[in-house]
């Protein structure tokens, strides 16, 4: 019986190899990527040779490469799609990770299928429907709770299907994969990789009588999720692989952000070792090694817009950055005096030093976030107790509104914590044991390591009485320890020598160097990559008849999957350009309305206010562009209605399809 749904996965973006490769020896079990194209980043893709080197890499630790293909395809990119998986299977790839389910109908290689969070999954049904299509692994909405989590994880089979959630960075305030803002707007599809965040952007909030609700806020603007305090919990509730957001992000934040759910995953695990709880089993890293850090990992030194759990312990009022969509630091101290080309700060903390190169910032009277680049930064006085900085900023004090003595400010870029993490910051080992024997014509080292491989490798050599036995063990197990820039690490050194052999240095490195190579090779021919999942036959039945554009199927390979599997109805995707008129651009479970106070919910049992506040349209407006947000309270839900500007409509490249308009007779499932 397998046993990976024991085991916990770390799972790390990558922008590119390097960063991947770091992410790898910040303790990553899996990373995620870009493949050449298809990736749902429209600027992140990556060659085939850099998979290759990446793969190489990872597959030392057991570590795996996930591929994403998980943009919507025409029907003329299905081929190019097959060849690039292809691909990026025979250069070591392990997962594909897809949202379009026309790619299930074509000649894929046999490589395990994770499902995207563009699949928007956020039911038991939807859930075990994919599973019984051929995923190992979904991902599911960031949006659900603790306990919807737990349901979705009783209503799978663990040992064929894993669940995957979202725990640390951006936020998209839709559900993903039903958001169309984007392409409305600009013709930019978020569903190809392409979105223009109309959600970071400032709008104004207008009620149905004209009256604003908000100015100038970015209400669509979600804090970055953190489930740092929530990592047991999601254990519990059925989470297997944790997954960090971020295939844009630089490598500093892929060191640090990895290293910290590290070491989080890792305290789970160990809770778990040590408790005993029959109804807590123990858990296991999905990889090789452990990694030991030369700093402390802290995700307040990256861009962040704050933090929230978003709703994984139900819905809460503080989710949005409705102030601003950029990083607004860590609070740090007060201005104190302001100079001709200075400033000077009083830190609340006398062990806050500044450097050359910081990043401060301030809220002005309007709220908008101010930045402040600092060329220098000196104390005011010396020793340890002091308070006092001057700082120069880059650009002319004369452009800093609203600066004056007693502005709170804040730091958002730290030049000693970012020099920091631009040098080595990791080192990832793989626990060995070494037992050095004679033979009759000279001297074998032996290696096993922690997963169970062994290698070994012999050289010839005199045997000669060493002077001092004890000096001489002491030296042999220094020369055998030596094992430097490898992947491995000694955790038991044994000598087995019928007598005090004197053997020479040079001796002993030749043996490691080749006993550690022939224990890389064992361990890469014994590396098994993840297979791909059989498909329930007959094919079960998807559990709606119907779908709408909101299924984003957006080729005849994709039409023919649901038909296959009992869809009687099939619109197109919304890119294809046959929805002219207003639609849901957008479902969220964050309600402007909560988020205000405004909701009906909110005043039952308010004396004054109950029954006075109903979940009327409001209506966002950015420049010329206005947007209808429509309350559906039952499953408390918003939505953001618009339709497509003429000028995307004109401008379309993609043709749309031809789908079926009228419920068709009904067909056996085949």
């Amino acid at each position: 019986m397998s046993l990976l749904h024991h085991q916990l996965e770390l799972l790390a973006p990558a922008r590119d190899a390097e960063i991947g490769i770091e992410a790898i020896n910040h303790g990553a079990d899996a990373v995620y990527i870009g493949g050449p194209g298809f990736g749902a980043r429209a600027s992140a893709g990556n060659s085939i040779q850099d998979i290759e080197r990446l793969c190489r890499h990872a597959h030392r630790f057991n570590s795996k490469i996930f591929i994403t293909l998980n943009t919507i395809l025409r029907d003329d990119e299905l081929e190019p799609a097959r060849c690039m998986a292809w691909d990026v299977y025979n250069a070591g790839a392990d997962v594909l990770i897809v949202q379009d389910m026309g790619l299930l109908d074509i000649d894929l290689p046999p490589i395990q299928l994770h499902a995207s969070t563009q699949t928007d999954i956020r039911t038991v049904e939807k859930a075990r429907f994919m599973q019984d299509v051929g995923f190992s692994q979904i991902v599911l909405a960031r949006e659900l709770t603790l306990k919807q989590i737990k349901a979705i994880h009783q209503g799978l089979d663990a040992e064929r299907c894993k669940l995957e959630f979202f725990v640390h960075g951006a936020l998209c305030v839709a559900y993903s994969g039903q958001c169309y803002i984007s392409h409305a707007h600009t013709g930019r599809s978020a569903n190809r990789g392409d979105c223009s965040q109309a959600c970071r952007l400032p709008y104004q909030v207008v009620d149905s009588k004209g009256r604003f609700v908000a100015h100038d806020k970015h209400v669509l603007s979600m804090k970055d999720n953190n489930q740092s305090d929530n990592m047991a919990a999601l254990v519990d509730a059925g989470v297997r692989s944790f997954k960090i957001e971020g295939r844009y992000k630089d490598m500093a934040y892929v060191k640090n952000i990895t290293a910290h759910y590290r070491k989080l995953i890792d305290e789970v695990i160990e809770a778990r070792e040590t408790a005993g709880d029959p109804e807590r089993p123990p858990m296991a890293r999905a990889s090789s090694g452990r990694t030991s850090f030369s700093f402390t990992p802290d995700p307040d030194q990256n861009f962040n817009r704050e933090f929230t759990d978003y709703f994984v312990n139900g819905r809460k009022e503080d989710i949005g950055a409705f102030d601003t969509p950029k990083n607004p630091g860590q609070a740090i101290g007060w201005v104190s005096k302001v100079g001709p080309n200075w400033v000077e700060l009083e830190v609340s903390n006398a062990a806050t030093v500044l450097h050359n190169g910081d990043g401060l910032c301030y809220y002005d009277l309007q709220k908008e976030l101010v930045g402040m680049a600092i060329n220098r930064a000196e104390p005011v006085s010396a020793g340890p107790n002091n308070k006092l900085w001057r700082v120069f900023p880059k650009d002319p004090l004369a452009g800093f509104k609203d600066l004056r003595r007693g502005t709170e400010v804040n730091r958002n870029r730290d030049m000693d914590w970012v020099r920091m993490l631009d040098k080595k910051s990791s080192d990832r080992r793989i626990g060995l044991w070494a037992e050095l024997s004679e033979t009759a014509h000279g001297f074998a080292l032996s290696l096993t390591d922690e997963d169970g491989h062994q290698a070994s490798a012999n050289l010839p050599a005199e045997h000669t009485l060493a002077r001092h036995a004890a000096r001489n063990e002491a030296s042999l197990r220094e020369h055998l320890g030596k094992f430097g820039t490898t992947p491995f690490e000694p955790l038991d050194i044994s000598l087995k020598l019928s007598q005090p052999w004197f053997v020479p240095a040079s001796l002993l490195n030749q043996l490691r160097r080749d006993a550690v190579q022939a224990l890389e090779d064992a361990r890469l021919a014994a590396y098994e990559r993840p297979q791909r999942a059989a498909e329930v036959l007959p094919p079960v039945a998807y559990p709606e008849d119907t779908l709408t554009y909101l299924a984003n199927v957006f080729n005849d390979k994709a039409r023919g999957f649901y038909e296959r599997h009992g869809v009687k109805v099939i619109a197109a995707a919304y890119e294809s350009h046959e929805e002219e008129g207003e639609v849901s651009l957008m479902i969220t479970k964050h309600c402007v309305r909560f988020s205000m106070s405004l909701c009906p919910k909110q005043a039952k049992g308010v004396t004054g206010v109950q029954g006075t506040v109903r979940a009327e349209p409001l209506t966002l407006i950015n420049g010329k562009e206005k947007l209808t947000l429509r309350f559906d309270c039952k499953p408390c839900e918003m939505h953001v209605v618009g339709k497509m500007k003429r000028s995307v409509l004109q401008a379309a490249k993609e043709q749309p399809l031809t789908f079926y308009k009228t419920r068709p007779d009904a067909q056996p499932l085949h």
